[in-house]
């Protein structure tokens, strides 16, 4: 159906199987650094997005959704995650629902010491993605997969019993990045990987959060990690959801603008959520072409706006 004709029928006959066509749809899999485990990003516009899993999570995948409306774009969204778990487990007890239909993306991500057994060795990462790519690429010739390198911890850092203890918070994002980039070697379906990790310090580099939790948090500093110094909190999560926006839909994050509607129902500030979108932005051109325009779309009213984005 030609594009012009398909928006028509949308528009005035409000067809919903032809509307349901013309979006993108994107699948989310991951664990509880995808549904946003200790903030309130957890269950965050549920109803928004489709949870394969029905256990009524809207995660950063419901904050992704939500900075596509506001930008005019359309994407059917789902997400189905586990927490605890890396990629094999969704191979192993989720693959009929994950090949339910044929995906135009896929964002996954496995534990988040790249092995929950054996923390740094990404040699099962590198496996499951293979055989994740193989699964959708069955489904969907042209099937699109990303992998996400994930977030470090507090926890594993700057804890005696932490698998990166004596090192630097940039050393274990690093680590997990490599361990991605083998990843993404194994499959020419894997067409990147999203630089969460690196986001998130090069938001502690540029003095916009802090970089250690475990000692108490600077003044005038966010903190990207929930009270278990392990998961994110909802800036963590929001940063999060900034970067895998701009990564699979090559828009600037800082269009958004300052009065983005979710980052005010979450609690952010304007020069938080600015500052925010000013990281990932900085973050993604490094590696994503994505176009520079930092216009702000509707920067006034942000109350009404939030309300009718749903």
């Amino acid at each position: 159906m030609k594009p012009l004709v398909n928006a028509f029928l949308c528009a005035t006959l409000a067809w919903s199987a032809t509307c349901a066509q013309a979006a993108t749809s994107v699948l989310f899999i991951g664990n509880s650094f995808t549904y946003g485990h200790g903030s309130a990003v957890r269950y965050y516009r549920a109803d928004t997005v489709r949870d394969l899993n029905r256990e009524g999570q809207g995660g950063v995948p419901a904050l992704f959704k939500s900075f596509t409306q506001q930008v005019g774009l359309d994407y059917d969204v789902a997400i189905e995650t586990r927490g605890g778990t890396g990629i094999d487990w969704h191979i192993n007890n989720r693959l009929g629902v994950i090949t339910q239909q044929p995906w135009d993306i896929v964002v996954a991500h496995g534990f988040s010491t790249l092995d929950a057994k054996k923390p740094g060795n990404p040699e099962q990462l590198v496996q499951t993605a293979m055989q994740l790519a193989q699964a959708l690429q069955a489904k969907n010739p042209k099937a699109d997969l990303r992998l996400e390198a994930t977030f470090p911890r507090a926890d594993e850092t700057y804890s005696p019993k932490g698998a990166w203890f004596g090192k630097s918070i940039a050393d274990m994002a690093k680590d997990v990045r490599a361990g991605y980039d083998l990843a993404a070697k194994s499959s020419p379906v894997i067409k990147g990987v999203i630089p969460v990790g690196e986001a998130w310090v090069r938001a502690m580099d540029a003095g916009i959060a802090d970089n250690n939790s475990l000692d108490g948090i600077d003044a005038g500093k966010l903190n990207l990690w929930t009270y278990d110094n392990y998961h994110a909190s909802a800036a963590g999560y929001y940063l999060k959801a900034l970067v895998v926006f701009g990564t699979l839909t090559l828009k600037d994050p800082r269009s958004l603008g300052g009065h983005e509607c979710s980052g005010f129902e979450l609690g952010l500030s304007v020069p938080q959520i600015k500052a925010l979108e000013q990281v990932a932005y900085e973050q993604l051109i490094v590696s994503h072409p994505i176009k520079s325009a930092p216009l702000e779309i509707l920067a006034t009213e942000t109350p009404q706006r939030c309300l009718s984005g749903r």
